[in-house]
This record gives C-alpha cells, structure tokens and sequence, in this order.
C-alpha cells in the first residue's frame, strides 16, 4: 500500500515499464520514461540542499510538466504549478504567497521566468535531464518524507477575485486516489482523457490514478476545445474510456451537438464536477453514450477534490438537481444548522456541509487566519481534537434521503424579505428551451437579481417562462442575453467577471 505518491510510480514503472503513461498531441512518456525524468529533477534540487521547500513549475500543459511534478516530490519538496496562460498578475500574487526557492521551467519559458523570478533560482528541465543523476542518494532523500508532508500547494480558482494556496501532503491525495480507484473500478486498461489543468484539483485524478493502476493519461491540448471536430476525433484516435471534466465544458459540446461527430464507445465513464452539471444537456450526453455510466462527483480543493459521487441512476425533470451521492469510503459528511445542529433528514431543511476525512488539507498557504475560519474543532466532538472543513455549501436532504447541493452561502441572499438561492433560479433557467448556459448575480447596490444566459431564446420568451416557474420574488429583475459565456481559466463559469458586470446594472 502506498504511502507516498512516488511509491506509486515506484511499483507501476516495474510493473509496466514500456507502457504508456502520459501522451499528448507531440510526445508519448512511458513509466520508466517518467520515472527516469522525474529523478534527473529530483537529483537537481537534492544537490542544492532543498528539502520541504516551495518549488514552482512554469510549463505548458504537457507531458513533461508530470516528472517536472514528481521530481520534485521525490526530492522532498513541494510543487505549485502555473500555467503559462495565466495573467502575469495572477503569477506575480502566487509567486508572491509561495516565495519559492526554485522555478523550474523549460528552455522556451527561461526569459519569461526571468522577468517574474523574484529571489527565487531558475532551473530549466532539460538541464536537469542532462545532470547526473544518483538515484541510490535521491532514494534515500525518499526515506525522509513522510505521508503527512507536503506535496503540494493548489492555488484555486479565486471565485472571489483572490487565489488562495490549498496546502495539501501525500497522505490526503494516496487515500483520495484508492477510494476513487475502489469506487469507479479503475485498471491498467483504462485511459483519461484530461481536460483540468495541471494547477486545478480536477486533475489530479488522472495524474495520479494513472501511477496507481497503470493507465493511460491522454493531456488534451487546451486549443481542441474550441474546435469539437478535433477534440472529438482525438477521444476517438486515443479510445480515451474515462473523463473527468468540469460541467461547462460537457455542456458546450452537447450545445455544439458535437456528440455525434466521432466513435466515443470506448468512452466507459463520463464524470464532472466543480459545478452543478444541467439535467438538459446531461440527457443530452446519455442520450449519445448510452454505454457509459455518468457520475456526479463532488469534492472541494480543501478535501483534495474527493468527497461524494452519485453514479446518475435515473431520469430527473430538467430543472432538477442531481443528488451528489455518498461519500468516498475515507470520508463523512456532516450537514450542521447555524446553532451547529446536526440535520438528518429533509424535515430539518438546509444546512452546511461539513467534512471529516483523513484527506482534509492543511489549510491555506500563510494564511493562518482564514484557515482557523473553515477548519474548525468538530462541535460535535468535546473529548478531544478533531478537525472539520466548513465547505461553505448549502445541502439538504431529499425526500429519498439523498444529499443535495442547494448553494454557496455567499450565493444565499436576502430579497423581498425572503431567503434566496441563486442556484434554484439557475436550476430553472436551465430548463428553459433555447438556453444554453446561464448564471445569476445579486447587484447588492441596487438591489436587483441579474440573470445572464446563452443560447437563442428570446427574452420575452424566458420572462414567460420564468413566470411559470418561480415565485414573483425569484425572478431577476434584469436579464441580459450574451453571446458567450465568460470561463475562467478551470473552464468554469466566471461567476467574478459577471458580478462586476453586474454592478452598472
């Protein structure tokens, strides 16, 4: 049993040494091809005497970007991953939390790294890969490292406009990757088709089931999502069997009609998460891949992605919510009132979830103070220390004793006197013929709900719809139609950008 998550690479590289691990449109990496990079990394850093320091990767989503990865795990350090599409302000306030020794990047990124390094040293990976390379010395760094040390720091999405550093150690990802494995029966033939990026929680899914069950991760290049023909015939060519994307993405394709374009019927397993997956074109996608099964997964980056599935077991009316399932076999789910109450059952109406695992994170990065906010004594618990994670999201009950996600209590408004969640109205919208994507903001100033959505309804339509739908005080006083959707660098809606939109309406 693993402890680390080198020790998965460990076993895997003997047991499929010529295999395929990791492909994208360029290059293919075999096991013992990973490992032997990954260990060139390690021997540079090993010999500059760093050991449980922040190390930064600054490389194009591909297949070097994972030994890059995992060299400096088997160092014995810790890595946050930046993208080199991300807005240099965004790199600077990371760069600036992490402080980090090292910035590892390749030869093509050097002069970039050279104007954001700060004090940090640069160390470009095919240097490293022509370094020596002791692996009886690096292996014995290995020995030091302990599961509950660091492996890495995620930066998250920044919903509120500020990142903030997820400190997760090797013990939460280990436990997260075989209850995961054990739910959704993961083997050597399966292959990832990855869309997440590498700095998103989503991915490491398929980075590192793949080490532990020696599959096969197919990294999809980011440009093919905006060209369907090719993203479809690149999940034909690599027979990907397994996806894990973020709802929007899926929602685009089915919108696109794009399901049909190619052969997907080695696709086994459609998940998603991050965001609630619409029922219309969720049967849309069932209706295309009736082979596969589709699950709902759902997991903060504070409990390292991992946390409940619901494999979709039945049909649901378009504006319905899908349940999001028990919880992984190292997990248990708490659902608390605002007296710190434990619900039990729909009669008790909604409350915050709130987890208890073994794969909870540390916290955030140098951030002591927001940390002590959501990790919390378990108030249900006097004898002796136990942490939670106070998710911030909004469940209940259904009448068939599943768990339902209604909110984010920063979503949670007060309106006309009423309590509102704004995703009840998205539920609905949904559902509406003709839309294709929308969201909803409260412009607090003017105290006025702002729906903006997608697709070719006309807008006269979906204020008749709407009345049909919710109560007179759920209906947003201001609808705006938009030609396309504003994502986020996850793929996930901009929820941030269209706030600020909101503000001048």
């Amino acid at each position: 049993m693993a402890k680390l998550v080198m020790e998965y690479l460990e076993e895997t590289a003997k047991k499929y040494p010529d295999k395929a691990a990791y492909v994208d449109k360029d290059r293919t990496i075999t096991f013992s091809e990973t490992r032997q990079e990954a260990l060139h990394v390690a021997g540079a850093l090993v010999r500059r005497h760093l050991f449980k320091k922040p190390v930064a990767v600054y490389m194009d989503k591909r297949v070097e970007c994972i030994p890059a990865m995992l060299g400096i795990a088997y160092s014995g350090n810790f890595y946050t991953v930046l993208d080199t599409q991300m807005p240099d302000t965004r790199i600077r306030h990371i760069l600036n939390v992490l402080d980090p020794a090292v910035i590892l990047t390749d030869r093509s990124h050097e002069s970039a790294v050279l104007s954001i390094k700060g004090g940090a040293e640069i160390l470009i990976y095919e240097d490293a890969q022509e370094s020596a390379c002791e692996e009886e010395e690096i292996l014995n760094v290995m020995n030091k490292i302990l599961p509950t040390d660091v492996l890495y720091v995620l930066f998250t999405s920044g919903s509120t406009g500020t990142a903030k550093g997820v400190v997760t150690p090797h013990r939460a990802v280990v436990d997260y990757v075989d209850a995961a494995t054990d739910a959704f029966h993961f083997t050597s033939r399966d292959v990832m088709g990855n869309e997440a990026p590498l700095y998103f929680v989503m991915s490491l899914l398929d980075v590192y089931s793949t080490l532990r069950n020696g599959s096969t991760t197919c990294i999809i290049p980011r440009l093919y999502f905006s060209f369907p023909a090719l993203l479809m015939r690149f999940l034909e060519e690599k027979k990907v069997t397994v996806l894990y994307w973020v709802p929007s993405e899926l929602v685009v394709l089915a919108n696109l009609k794009a399901l049909k374009l190619s052969d997907l019927s080695t696709v086994r397993m459609v998940m998603f998460g991050g965001e609630i997956m619409p029922i219309k074109q969720l049967n849309m996608w069932r209706e295309a891949l009736p082979q596969a099964d589709f699950i709902n997964q759902y997991g903060p980056t504070e409990t390292t992605d991992g946390g409940s599935y619901y494999f979709v077991d039945r049909e649901f009316p378009e504006n319905a919510r899908l349940p999001i399932g028990k919880p992984f076999r190292n997990y248990d789910f708490m659902i608390l009132d605002e007296n710190n109450r434990r619900i039990t059952d729909s009669a008790g109406g909604s409350g915050e979830l709130c987890v208890r695992s073994n794969s909870l994170t540390y916290g955030y990065y140098r951030n002591q103070e927001m940390t002590d906010r959501v990790f919390t004594q378990n108030p249900l618990n006097s004898c002796y220390e136990e942490k939670i994670y106070h998710t911030g999201d909004l469940v209940q009950y259904n009448d068939q004793g599943e768990i339902i996600f209604v909110g984010r209590k920063d979503f949670q408004i007060k309106y006309m006197g009423q309590r509102i969640e704004l995703g009840d109205i998205e539920a609905n919208v949904s559902a509406i013929k003709g839309v294709e994507e929308n969201c909803c903001v409260y412009n607090e100033a003017k105290k006025r709900i702002v729906l903006f959505y997608t697709g070719k309804a006309e807008e006269s339509f979906v204020n008749e719809e709407l009345a049909k739908m919710l109560p007179a005080y759920m209906i947003p006083g201001r609808r705006v139609h938009l030609d396309s959707m504003p994502h986020n660098l996850n793929g996930k809606i901009d929820r941030a950008k269209l706030k600020s939109n909101a503000a001048d309406l």
